[in-house]
């Protein structure tokens, strides 16, 4: 008799799993939305009256950057945005980075790495320009963001 209840119990317990499995299926099949592009976004804080001073700076050498990302796969596209800041600890400027999808991010470090040693050299050299670049701006933050694309 226990080895009935046992059997009974192992096959109601695989029905609610298989109902389960199926219903999450089924759940997942009925969202609003189909997973896009994955973007790395970074909030900037050019300091007062330093604006050309940065973009004279940096979008030359981030064009470089990108169009070689591009060219290598690694980027779908860059974007730069230009805003006034709501206040005093808000930013101003906006970097959007495109990857396919977040298994374009696997090892991304060391292939933008090597097109930085490429285009700036050392770096010695790449730490002067990071250093150079934080007297005229602050990072107000960063994220990465998936986008989400209406049915």
């Amino acid at each position: 008799m226990e080895r009935r209840s046992v059997v009974h119990g192992i096959t109601a317990l695989v029905f609610f799993g298989v109902l389960w499995l199926g219903a999450t299926a089924s759940f997942a099949q009925d969202l609003p939305y189909t997973e896009g592009s994955v973007w790395s976004v970074s909030m900037i804080r050019v300091k007062p009256g330093m604006d050309e001073v940065y973009f004279r700076d940096v979008l030359p050498l981030r064009k470089q950057i990108y169009e070689e990302a591009k060219k290598q796969g690694l980027v779908i596209s860059s974007h730069t945005l230009r805003g006034s800041a709501s206040g005093r600890d808000d930013y101003d400027v906006m970097f959007l980075v495109e990857f396919k999808n977040w298994a374009a991010l696997d090892g991304i470090e060391a292939k933008f790495r090597a097109i930085e040693s490429k285009l700036i050299g050392s770096e010695d050299k790449q730490v002067q320009l990071m250093t150079k670049r934080a007297d005229v701006r602050d990072i107000v933050g960063s994220k990465m963001m998936q986008e989400l694309i209406t049915k």
